[in-house]
């Protein structure tokens, strides 16, 4: 097949009646190319229903910019900031915009796949209607899918969205991570790990597994190589016994035995397992040796969801207490790890938590969504901190709608 099959006949055009058979067209020929034409098949459909200047912008690792994916017939250029910039709004807050300018209209779409936000594609149009609007929308849908499908078989995606050097650890953290965000109609959840290219012992998983939202939030220790290790075997058991469907008290064991087996007595991991009924908002959760997660109802942190404690993972402790507690529509559940609260200033003093429910309190909530909410906080915090994180530091939100 021509390399320039797609780009054959392509011309400008009405999109009223174009959408179902361009959008099929794009469907069946994305899935024999390699990564690589991926992007000129997008700037030639998008040239038929009269788009130019297309551009794919992606967050990097540190969520502070959307860079330009580089590719054939794409518009290029330097990253733009999340903050203060059209783009960074459509990314955050998952709604397109539209920017008249001289030569028309230029549209910022979000990227995302069940809230799981993968960039923003931006777009020229000469005028833009209900009709073009409805068929942006399946493209950009389309085109959020795609872009999650070729990243399996490429490093392109991954290259485009690193800003500074990453470390190897953090590229076994980040490879282990699921979809920073995710959003249903009865829950959403959303992570963040610092520092972005330099993470080691930090990690997060979770799954949804028909009504039931499995969570885990652990912290190895050490640091570098050492840390990453003991953090892909603390996932990796996680995830073995989540799968074979056992309770909480079984999954920390499990835990226990592999990191204990593993790395013997004087290693651990810090942890925290949940799971959340999302039709009836009844959250059960083990900790082993984390912070208490705050409960925020309202905008407002109202308490610490203290509960029984065990050993950290490879301690070898007993059979842990299941905390249990009835969620309210709305709730969020912050799980945070030490290193956020623990982090000392230039005088010696430590950040603390009360800091960060104060954070929490004073965040200015123009976006809803519980993924812009912890970017914000984990920015937040960080200023706070004077820029400084010393240590992994880990926050994850949930939601229960």
């Amino acid at each position: 097949m021509s390399d320039e099959r797609w780009l054959v006949g392509a011309h400008p055009g009405n999109p009223h009646g174009l959408g179902e058979r361009l959008l099929g067209s794009l469907m069946d020929l994305a899935q024999e190319l390699p990564p690589q034409l991926l992007a000129p098949l997008l700037v030639g459909t998008a040239h038929k229903f009269g788009g130019r200047e297309l551009s794919i912008l992606l967050p990097d690792y540190g969520q502070t910019a959307l860079v330009p994916l580089p590719g054939r017939g794409l518009t290029a250029g330097t990253p733009e900031p999340i903050a203060g910039t059209t783009a960074g709004a459509t990314f955050l807050r998952g709604a397109p915009a539209e920017v008249p300018q001289a030569d028309g209209v230029r549209l910022y779409l979000p990227l995302s796949d069940s809230g799981n936000h993968v960039g923003v594609m931006a777009l020229t149009m000469d005028a833009v209607d209900d009709a073009a609007r409805r068929l942006l929308h399946q493209f950009a849908r389309l085109v959020a899918g795609l872009l999650l499908a070729k990243n399996g078989y490429t490093d392109r995606l991954c290259q485009t969205r690193r800003l500074e050097p990453m470390s190897v650890a953090a590229e076994i953290q980040w490879s282990l991570l699921p979809p920073l965000s995710m959003s249903v109609p009865r829950v959403a959840v959303a992570g963040i790990l610092e520092p972005a290219y330099e993470v080691a012992g930090d990690s997060f998983d979770y799954a949804l597994n028909d009504d039931l939202l499995h969570v885990a939030t652990i912290d190895a220790m050490g640091h570098g190589l050492d840390a990453a290790t003991m953090a892909t075997v603390a996932i990796g058991a996680y995830r073995h016994a989540r799968r074979a469907d056992v309770g909480l008290a079984d999954i920390y064991s499990f835990m226990d035995s592999a990191i204990a087996e593993q790395f013997g007595i004087d290693h651990f991991v810090t942890a925290q397992m949940m799971r959340l009924d999302t039709r009836s908002g009844h959250l059960e959760w083990v900790n082993a040796g984390h912070p208490a997660p705050l409960l925020i109802r309202d905008r407002v942190v109202v308490e610490r969801l203290e509960g029984a404690t065990t050993l950290p993972v490879g301690f070898g402790g007993e059979a842990p207490v299941v905390s249990e507690r009835e969620l309210r529509h709305g709730d969020q559940v912050l799980c945070f790890t030490d290193g956020l609260v623990e982090e000392r200033g230039a005088g010696g003093e430590q950040f603390g938590e009360e800091q960060l429910i104060e954070a929490v309190n004073q965040l200015e909530r123009v976006d809803d969504g519980v993924r812009a909410i912890v970017r914000a906080l984990s920015h937040s915090l960080k200023e706070r901190r004077g820029g400084q994180t010393s240590d992994d530091a880990t926050l994850f939100m949930i939601e229960w709608r």
